[in-house]
């Protein structure tokens, strides 16, 4: 078969040329299909999980699946140790804590003693009521037991004899025994005021702290009397009896007041349970006290309302 060239092209015949298309054609074809194999391949290469672990820090593959959390095996612990706890505290008791004991002081006065500091103890035990029998200035049984009454009461250790701690209690309960008390006497009055020598008075002497009662410059009966503090103090002067009341009540203290003879704005002479009770380590309120019940007694069936009182120092 011969080929035709016109103007200068080679020609081939109709049927040659058509398979030649063809040809052409599926070669073609294939060719596109083979590179959109390949491309499709390696897409799913790139973008398809990584079979290899990536590198730790900056530039890992990110993955949408879960990774397989490392299993790390069990390393068997220590023996646990018990910890250590709250120290217990000491479980609190019903029994009462013990009062620290006293100890008796060193001796100052006892059993055996003689002298003027035995008759001051006992003269000072007499005017609180401890001590009911003469002073002596012997310290015998009677003081002995006296001083123990009395340290006993005021929670001293009782031993019978004077220490520091009782005498020093003691003083601070009593007043410096007088000449009578230390002899064995009542007070004793001093000087009588010109002014109760006439008519019916009661003569009441702060220096002696007596009370009289005399009847025209005769003395009828003498009694032992305390007054008032320095801040209500029994006022002085001459004065009348202007009530009497054997059971009065003060209304100021609610104290007792037996045997009343009043004789200035309140104040009166009375029997007093306290100055029988302490002496003259307490005072009044501005009365006159008088400790002897059955003598004041006496004293007020005496007296008259308007008898003279005359308060004075001698």
């Amino acid at each position: 078969m011969g080929v035709t060239l016109v103007s200068g092209s080679l020609f081939f015949p109709e049927g040659e040329l058509m398979l030649l298309m063809r040809r052409l054609l599926l070669a073609a074809a294939v060719a596109g299909l083979l590179c959109a194999t390949a491309f499709v391949a390696g897409y799913a290469l790139h973008d398809g999980p990584s079979q290899r672990p990536a590198a730790s820090g900056t530039g890992a593959v990110p993955t949408d699946e879960p990774s397989t959390p490392a299993v790390t095996p069990e390393t068997p612990s220590a023996t646990p140790r018990p910890s250590a706890g709250p120290t217990p505290t000491a479980t609190p008791t019903d029994e009462p804590t013990k009062e620290p004991t006293l100890a008796p002081g060193p001796r100052l006065l006892g059993p055996g003693d003689d002298g003027d500091q035995v008759r001051d103890l006992q003269a000072r035990l007499k005017q609180i009521f401890w001590f009911d029998a003469d002073v002596t200035g012997t310290y015998g049984d009677v003081t002995e037991a006296a001083v123990r009454g009395f340290q006993a009461k005021r929670g001293i250790p009782v031993t019978g004899e004077v220490d520091q701690r009782t005498q020093d209690r003691l003083s601070a309960m009593t007043t410096t025994p007088t000449d009578a008390e230390l002899h064995n006497r009542g007070n004793t009055p001093g000087a009588l005021d010109a002014r109760c020598r006439t008519g019916r008075v009661l003569c009441i002497d702060k220096t002696s702290s007596t009370l009289r009662f005399v009847v025209d410059g005769l003395v009828l009966q003498t009694l032992d009397t305390r007054f008032g503090a320095s801040t209500t103090p029994t006022r002085e002067g001459v004065f009348h009896v202007y009530l009497k009341d054997a059971d009065h009540v003060s209304q100021l203290y609610g104290s007792s007041m037996p045997y009343s003879m009043f004789f200035d704005r309140g104040q009166a002479v009375h029997y007093s349970s306290d100055f029988a009770a302490v002496g003259y380590a307490g005072a009044s309120h501005g009365c006159v006290n008088i400790r002897d019940y059955d003598g004041v007694a006496h004293l007020y069936d005496q007296v008259r309302v308007g008898d003279t009182v005359v308060v004075y120092w001698s």
